[in-house]
């Protein structure tokens, strides 16, 4: 088990992206838990690359002893989150993987900035997740992306 060299340089860009919307903010951000949620954030995918990776790495993350915090932020960094109601019809536990916390916002903002590896804008994965008729997926990551702006993590595009 094990993920790819390639979800491997995703997951630390993805936290060099991360560590710059928290030192950007202007509430408290508990920046090693955003660390270790960046660096974690894909786990999943050493078992599937689907929807389910998100909910089985936040097992993962619990079978490795570490901590709720963590596991959360892996769990609800896919799409925008995901309803209970949604997480049902994908065949999902079905809970709320939401995220809620500041620190599970940036990692999911973080990880939607980051395409092939190289910084991308929210715009352009927003028209991504639309062209897959995602429409609900991309009003939660534009909603997510105006509150991070709102605490000075990200700039408006």
């Amino acid at each position: 088990m094990g993920c790819s060299p390639d979800i491997i340089e995703h997951c630390i860009f993805v936290k060099e992206i991360a560590i710059d919307l928290a030192k950007r903010c202007k509430a408290h951000v508990n920046l090693e838990l955003v660390i270790a949620g960046a660096l974690l954030h894909d786990i999943g995918r050493s078992v599937t690359h689907n929807v389910a990776h998100g909910v089985i790495g936040g097992k993962i993350v619990r079978e490795l002893g570490l901590s709720e915090a963590v596991a959360r932020i892996v769990e609800r960094h896919v799409g925008g989150g995901i309803t209970a109601e949604e997480a049902r019809n994908l065949g999902l536990p079905e809970r709320d993987y939401i995220p809620e916390t500041l620190e599970e916002k940036i990692v999911c903002i973080a990880d939607k900035l980051v395409a092939h590896n190289r910084r991308t804008k929210i715009e352009v994965e927003i028209a991504k997740l639309q062209e897959k008729h995602l429409n609900t997926a991309a009003e939660r990551v534009r909603a997510l992306y105006t509150e991070l702006a709102g605490y000075g993590c990200v700039d408006l595009e």
